[in-house]
């Protein structure tokens, strides 16, 4: 921090400050360390060979290749997808747009392994949904989503919102001068979407690759349903495999598979980085936005191909998923006789695990979303109100749990805990409080961006006044920030709510009997046969989700604009 800025403040906001920056290292920077300590320590991976046995095993760069595979083909379906939506939504006149959106985002809020779920009861010869219709394949037919192609194709369903995010939100800059001044010029809208809006919009469309590479990278429910099925190994469920099979002493082994994903996510980052600082894409002018293409006759029909897009990758698979739940057995056809609600009743009243696992879920996710919301207003008020190369540097490592795939901040858990702690001498590995953990750590950053969006847009003048008259700033948070920012402070509480209550990639690798998760006890029914019952718990998570969502519409006008995603 500069001197300036450490003489601006006062001794109760430095210690403010360096509590949080102790808690932000706790939570990004010492599980990362621990992984590079289990690697270079002595008797660590690298001192004792273990670097070696796993790079020289050919299952590892099986894993690395199909990783790859289905990673870089997700994010380019991905791309395709979410590109052309948010060239339409942003810059056309398409109508009922806020409507669209909200469907169109939904399968990113869903969690994966549902997604996976639900497209594994429209696609199988078991299907409820075709067997209704009378459309289902052969018994014996093999399911065609147990492949590559299948993997592929739901994490490019899964992750097309996050190109479309990013890239809405940079078409939304866009100042219009620049496309009306090539329109004036005699060019056609095609040449205008050509040769100026998709140039100048590299840097959202760079960011949203990389986050589609890091998340197709680090994303276990949707391999875990198809992969594992299909032994076609990914890294995600080969670490996954290997530490169920054989519990902690192989805990030298997965981490070093976990640095290896973590490498390659961190050269996806990197590239993204290099391919920006190529060019400069700065933008000298400012004004409102452009005014949208008028689609004219073609309207009606491109709104059709959306729609039908929406129709395509949200209701069918949810339609299948629902069928399934409605079932009394895996197979059975649904019609007026077959149709039953034994098994919601099963899940939800007589099955002890899952009862367990909604308590759990609802417990760790408003925890984690009340802790992330208390850190998130102070930590924002700094990182937006004073700034420095300090700040700047905190910000980045609130972000790097979410940055990394998810399975690397578990095993970095898994070392840190597995031994008691010093001085209180107590173990949280194999309780609920190492998912807690990695909830807080891997979910700030969705707390903190809406909080930070919420500041950019106060006034500070009543702030100051506070100040000067003498308020210190606890006080000046409690009393005056707070009620501002509360808007957006819940839009965030409630997406990493949303986020944590769907979650199964960090708690696949650390739950405990009697700390499941709901995501947990859906892949458990599912990998044990019983996939009525993880369709129709599946239906409930999906129902709180949608549920969750359309609530936030309610105080929607009070947020800044992009606070929340499924919102136009």
């Amino acid at each position: 921090m500069s001197g300036s800025a450490a003489k601006a403040m006062r001794g109760g906001d430095l210690t403010l400050l360096w509590g949080l920056v102790v808690l932000v290292a706790i939570l990004s920077i010492l599980p990362l360390a621990r992984l590079v300590i289990e690697g270079i320590a002595p008797g660590g991976a690298l001192s004792s060979g273990v670097v070696g046995s796993v790079l020289s095993d050919p299952t590892t760069w099986a894993a690395v290749r199909n990783s790859l595979v289905t990673t870089l083909g997700g994010t380019l379906l991905a791309v395709v997808i979410g590109s052309i939506v948010a060239c339409f939504v942003a810059l056309t006149d398409m109508r009922a747009r806020n409507a669209f959106v909200f469907c169109f985002v939904l399968p990113l809020m869903i969690a994966p392994q549902v997604t996976a779920l639900a497209w594994l009861q429209v696609t199988g010869p078991s299907s409820a949904l075709l067997k209704m219709l009378g459309l289902a394949p052969p018994l014996g037919t093999r399911n065609p989503l147990y492949s590559a192609e299948g993997i592929i194709l739901l994490l490019g369903i899964q992750y097309a919102p996050l190109v479309f995010l990013t890239l809405r939100a940079g078409l939304r800059a866009l100042p219009k001068e620049l496309i009306e001044a090539g329109l004036a010029a005699g060019a056609g809208k095609l040449t205008v979407l050509r040769t100026i809006i998709l140039p100048l919009m590299t840097p959202p469309l760079v960011a949203g690759i990389a986050l589609c590479f890091v998340s197709s990278l680090g994303n276990f429910g949707i391999p875990a349903f198809l992969a594992i099925p299909a032994n076609y190994l990914v890294l995600p469920t080969l670490i996954y495999q290997r530490l169920a099979g054989l519990g902690p002493g192989i805990l030298s082994e997965v981490a070093v598979l976990s640095t290896l994903i973590g490498a390659i996510a961190m050269a996806g980052i990197i590239l993204q980085d290099v391919m920006l600082r190529r060019r400069d894409f700065r933008i000298t002018t400012t004004s409102t936005a452009a005014r949208p293409f008028e689609l004219r006759g073609w309207r009606l029909p491109s709104e059709i191909l959306l729609w039908g897009l929406v129709l395509l990758i949200l209701v069918v698979p949810l339609a299948g998923l629902l069928a399934t739940s409605l079932v009394p057995g895996y197979g059975v056809p649904l019609n007026a006789a077959t149709a039953t609600f034994e098994n919601y009743e099963y899940v939800m009243f007589d099955h002890a695990g899952s009862k367990r696992a909604f308590a759990n879920s609802f417990g760790l996710s408003a925890a984690a979303a009340l802790v992330i919301v208390v850190v998130s207003v102070p930590l924002a008020y700094f990182l937006v109100w004073r700034r420095s190369r300090m700040l700047r540097l905190l910000n980045l490592a609130a972000e790097l749990p979410y940055a990394l795939p998810g399975v690397v901040l578990a095993i970095a858990a898994i070392l840190i805990f597995l031994k008691p702690l010093p001085v209180f001498g107590i173990s949280l590995y194999n309780t609920i409080w190492i998912i807690f953990f990695c909830y807080v750590a891997r979910f700030l950053v969705l707390g903190l961006r809406p909080v930070a969006s919420g500041y950019h847009q106060l006034d500070r003048t009543l702030e100051e006044a506070a100040q000067v008259a003498g308020a210190g700033l606890i006080r000046r948070l409690v009393t005056i920030i707070l009620p501002l920012v509360a808007p957006a402070a819940t839009a965030g509480a409630l997406l990493v709510f949303l986020t944590a209550f769907n979650e199964l990639t960090v708690s696949a690798l650390l739950w405990s009997s009697g700390n499941e998760t709901l995501g947990v006890v859906v892949f458990s029914f599912e990998q044990g046969g019983d996939s009525t019952y993880a369709a129709a718990l599946a239906v409930l998570t999906v129902i709180v989700t949608l549920a969750l969502m359309l609530s936030t519409l309610l105080f929607a006008r009070k947020l800044p604009q992009g606070v929340l995603p499924w919102r136009d």
